[in-house]
């Protein structure tokens, strides 16, 4: 018989996770590593935004007179070049070794000769290769005499007309890199809290804790109750990860899109509600199978697989094709919809007519899937023993 209302018993199953998951020290220090990394990869971001594009390279002999060429010439590529003339050939050497050069130039402007490391970034090979082209070029039409710079206008002139049928976007690379990162997030998130839902109702069933529980409760009292406090624990994780790596991105100016970023975030929140409720209840029918935890792996197994594979296949192809077809297909599948439209959303490649469509799609697919691994939960967490078969748990 029931003591309390069904909502209030709700909460109070919900009240209990919550307080007894965030003070746990797997909650505290998982959230803490999961910072650090985020930070640490924020940090090289802005490493390499601070060091992307510029080249440091050492002259010696007659190329110490094409330093102002170099300059200029990277300049009008977006390549900015620090020229340093080196006197001693062999310190040069020495110097493109222990990495203090990029490159060392020896030789004079029509015969470069160039000393790195191991391999010749493209952009300036491009870029010598054309200051010594323009050398030659220059000497020859000297012979010609003609004069370089009206040759050079002239050719310059000449360009090719563009016309692009839908502008460009500046900010699409920022865009698909924050699309990708909430992609990632939001599938561990699913993956962890979703695991921890089974492996809570296996200890609680292996207990005989669940027999007290529901001699108050109802099943579906209980299974409810566990997924939300779970899952609010894993929001919880979720928001200060995501808040905190926006507000350091953007301290660093590896994100400049702040408005695009705080939307994702929350429709980060809002896929991540979904796409727990989705996958929490199915996480807990199948873990009322076993009796012990050492089969849990078992049952949530082909959950799992589910969810690995779509966010594989779904993350290769919002990364190289997002506005392909088949992206766009994945994305609208209720499975891998709070995965992958969150993402799109992001990266700016969906339409509104998709959001709409993969949210009623997805609530639907709750609706199915609560009401299956209500009935599965019911009929199955308290029978002890052997695992349970879905068909039977099922017909009950």
């Amino acid at each position: 018989m029931n003591t309390v209302s069904s909502w209030r018993a709700v909460w109070l199953i919900a009240k209990r996770e919550l307080n007894t998951r965030l003070r746990t020290r797997s909650f505290v220090i998982g959230t803490a590593v999961l910072l650090v990394m985020l930070m640490g990869y924020v940090l090289l971001q802005s490493t390499l935004i601070g060091n992307e594009d510029k080249s440091k390279v050492g002259l010696t002999g007659q190329t110490a007179g094409i330093a102002q060429q170099l300059q200029t010439a990277g300049a009008a590529i977006g390549e900015k070049i620090e020229t340093v003339t080196v006197a001693d050939p062999a310190q040069g050497r020495s110097q493109v070794e222990n990495g203090d050069l990029d490159a060392l130039l020896s030789g004079n402007a029509t015969e470069l000769k160039v000393l790195v490391k191991s391999e010749l970034d493209t952009k300036l090979r491009a870029l010598l290769n054309g200051v010594s082209q323009q050398e030659v070029l220059n000497g020859i039409l000297s012979e010609a005499q003609k004069t370089p710079d009206e040759v050079m206008r002239t050719v310059h002139q000449t360009q090719v007309e563009v016309d692009s049928i839908k502008p460009p976007d500046p900010e699409k690379s920022q865009r698909m890199v924050i699309g990708l990162i909430v992609a990632v997030l939001l599938y561990m998130s699913i993956v962890t809290y979703g695991t921890l839902v089974a492996q809570g109702v296996v200890e609680e069933k292996s207990s005989r804790v669940v027999e007290i529980l529901l001699s108050t409760v109802r099943p579906w009292h209980l299974l409810l109750g566990k997924v939300i406090g779970l899952g609010l624990v894993g929001l919880t994780q979720l928001v200060i990860i995501g808040g905190a790596g926006f507000v350091v991105a953007s301290a660093t100016d590896v994100l400049t899109l702040s408005g695009v970023a705080t939307s994702a975030l929350l429709w980060g929140v809002v896929w991540y509600l979904l796409g727990f409720l989705l996958y929490a209840t199915v996480y807990g029918a199948m873990g009322s199978l076993v009796s012990r935890q050492e089969d849990t792996q078992s049952v949530i197994g082909p959950v799992n697989i589910v969810l690995i594979l779509g966010f594989v296949v779904g993350f290769n192809l919002l990364a190289q094709a997002p506005e392909g077809t088949g992206t766009k297909v994945l994305s609208l599948v209720p499975l891998l919809s709070p995965v992958l439209m969150p993402a799109r959303i992001a990266a700016g490649t969906v339409e509104v007519w998709e959001i709409a469509a993969s949210l009623g799609l997805t609530v639907g697919a709750i609706a199915l899937f609560t009401w299956l691994g209500a009935r599965i939960y019911q009929n199955s967490v308290l029978r002890v023993g052997s695992r349970i078969k879905l068909s039977e748990a099922l017909r009950g």
